[in-house]
């Protein structure tokens, strides 16, 4: 598998701007950050839920 490099990152990353806009790209991102978190979580079998609480209680 090739490596990725700076550049290539950067041209996914304008593309994903010109494709979702720039209101759109960080609730993308936040939610994608998310899923992975809660993959890792569940592959490791870790729980914060007193960390996920306090998220919750945030966001409202």
């Amino acid at each position: 598998m090739p490596n990725i490099g700076p550049m290539e990152l950067v041209i996914v990353l304008a593309i994903a701007l010109i494709v979702l806009g720039p209101k759109k790209l960080p609730e993308v991102g936040r939610s994608v950050g998310n899923g992975l978190r809660e993959f890792k979580e569940s592959i490791s079998g870790e729980r914060r839920d007193d960390e996920d609480d306090r998220r919750a209680l945030k966001a409202d």
